[in-house]
């Protein structure tokens, strides 16, 4: 199945508002088991992800419990969601506790064949603003597959690293993410229709908070070092409850190499560009 008037998507708009309220911000912390920042202080990388949430009405929802597309996005019914990766600039902070903008713009939307069939790409920028000011400028990248069996193990070994965290992806930590930012994708809370419906053999990670976690680790074994960009990108899922670990290496003079690897092999990766 093709997807048609791919065209008429690129340069479609969202936009809105959210104050970055302390008690949503509070619930983002005891989700990913950090010390909520208090207001005033910098929201920590990428928690922008928790926030500028909007919902729709239970019509407007598909069957996977994702918004049904046609509307911002473009149409892909029958076809598997998987969030493939993005670039993010941390420009400035966005500061607890005040109001802040994002904008939400489609840069493409490309058609392509892979070896598990139709796949479609759309990739969509967010700008993060707050008094007037531009914070964050990311871009996402979506994959809408063709039902297929997926990918579940890995084949590029794991480096040696300089720092590791264990995390244990308890069903009650993604039930937590799915709620703080409001994703009712049902791969990640409902195991019936995870295993027998999409072909995981349990609930599965959300690629977001795994970037979240590789991010925290960075800056918790370099509280010196100020981040300024991101790019990642998921090589395989991670599926609970079984640990997965989030590493990485100063690569060079200001760039840190990121990975979430499990059983010798990589499955997460991300490049951080920071300054001293």
């Amino acid at each position: 199945m093709t997807t048609p008037g791919l065209d008429a998507w690129i340069g479609r708009k969202e936009s809105g508002e959210d104050n970055l309220d302390i008690g949503h911000i509070q619930k983002i912390a005891l989700t990913l088991d950090m010390p909520a920042p208090v207001p005033g202080a910098p929201l920590p990388l990428l928690w922008q992800w928790g926030l500028f949430v909007t919902g729709l009405p239970y019509d407007e929802i598909g069957t996977d419990g994702h918004p049904k597309r046609g509307g911002f996005l473009p149409p892909a019914d029958n076809r598997n969601r998987m969030w493939a990766g993005g670039r993010v600039s941390f420009l400035q902070p966005l500061r607890v506790g005040s109001k802040a903008h994002k904008t939400s713009t489609i840069l493409a939307a490309k058609e392509k064949t892979g070896s598990t069939g139709k796949l479609l790409f759309v990739t969509v920028k967010h700008e993060y603003s707050q008094d007037g000011a531009l914070c964050i400028s990311e871009e996402q990248d979506i994959v809408y597959r063709e039902p297929s069996p997926p990918k579940l193990q890995g084949s590029t070994p794991t480096p040696a690293s300089q720092w590791s965290e264990t995390i244990e992806p308890s069903p009650i930590m993604l039930f937590r993410y799915s709620a703080i930012t409001f994703n009712g994708h049902r791969i990640h809370y409902d195991h019936p229709y995870t295993t027998q419906e999409e072909g995981y053999p349990g609930l599965v990670v959300h690629g977001p908070m795994i970037a979240t976690l590789m991010c925290r680790a960075f800056t918790r074994a370099h509280p010196d070092k100020t981040p300024v960009s991101l790019s990642y990108r998921g090589l395989r899922p991670l599926v609970s409850p079984k640990p997965f670990n989030v590493q990485g290496v100063l690569a060079e003079d200001g760039v840190a190499q990121l990975w979430a690897e499990q059983d010798g092999t990589l499955a997460h990766q991300a490049e951080l560009r920071f300054k001293s």
